[in-house]
């Protein structure tokens, strides 16, 4: 039985986050399909009923628990399986999926993506990740996944706050699902992989103070080692500069003040921009869109 280091793992559940997690109810006749494309990563929580996979499922692991003792055996070299209700499937989008009803089912289905700053962990989850008895090993979790239903009727208005509640639900949800399979013995040996302590505290830093002005030197310096080794483990490690990491923290931060109501000037001053202009082609070379353009269509779908 592998389990998760509780700290490491503590670590990875904080790096995940989400810009999109929309939650809509799939009810299957028998033999119905839910098909689960490439491209995107979508949460499947079983409400009632059984499915099978197409490819054939291998859930990695089987989780049985007894209820009276909460006691969890681990089933480390499961058959093919279905899965049934209270169970979790999660699958990142590297391989395409469908499910098959084997009788009458209903299934709550989230539709993620992931932040930029949490993409590459959710590139090192295996796809898929099924958690058995989800509702045993997190019964809040499995209560408020099985309550999801569209939030208000097909063509009525969106009421205030809709997508950033649908959010946060989504993100409990599957944080919940990870910890599960991590925690209880599903995770394959070595996961997470063994992370570099020295750029685990440049990461950290620049996640909790965005805003300060980081420059390779002063990153190489939390990391206690020189520019040049700090930058090529760094690239090594992240797959990507730490000046392109930093602004896509950035951005990230900025679209969640912008999207709490914070004012452009106030987001590019926190952010550590020197002027908002920066501070917009920054924003826009990542979105597409100007912070003001972004901040207007939320205000919209919140007001």
């Amino acid at each position: 039985m592998v389990t998760a280091d509780s700290s490491t793992l503590a670590r990875v559940l904080d790096s995940v986050d989400l810009t999109v997690g929309i939650a809509r109810r799939a009810p299957l006749a028998p033999g119905e399909l839910l098909p689960l494309p490439t491209g995107s990563a979508t949460l499947v929580y079983v409400a009632s009923g059984a499915v099978r996979g197409h490819p054939p499922l291998h859930t990695g692991c089987r989780l049985d628990v007894d209820r009276a003792s909460s006691a969890i055996a681990v089933d480390e070299h499961p058959r093919t399986a279905s899965l049934s209700a209270g169970d979790a499937f999660l699958a990142s989008g590297r391989t395409a999926f469908a499910l098959e009803a084997d009788g009458p089912a209903e299934l709550v289905v989230f539709d993620l993506e992931f932040s930029e700053s949490a993409r590459l962990l959710a590139s090192a989850l295996p796809d898929p990740v099924t958690v058995t008895s989800f509702d045993a090993l997190e019964p809040a979790a499995a209560a408020l996944a099985g309550s999801m239903r569209p939030i208000d009727p097909p063509g009525s208005p969106a009421r205030q706050g809709d997508p950033v509640i649908c959010r946060m639900m989504a993100k409990t949800v599957l944080l919940s699902v990870i910890r599960a399979w991590a925690a209880n013995g599903c995770a394959p040996a070595g996961w997470p992989a063994a992370s570099d302590p020295f750029l685990d505290r440049v990461v950290e830093a620049i996640h909790e103070r965005p805003g300060d002005e980081w420059t390779v030197e002063s990153l190489a310096n939390v990391g206690a080692m020189s520019r040049s080794v700090f930058a090529e483990r760094f690239r090594a490690a992240i797959g990507r500069s730490p000046a392109d990491y930093v602004t896509e923290v950035r951005v990230d931060e900025a679209k969640r003040m912008l999207e709490a109501g914070r004012s452009v000037s106030e987001t590019s001053r926190a952010l550590g921009y020197a002027s908002d202009e920066g501070f917009s082609r920054a924003f826009r070379r990542r979105t597409g869109m100007t912070p003001s353009s972004w901040r207007a269509s939320h205000a919209a779908v919140l007001a």
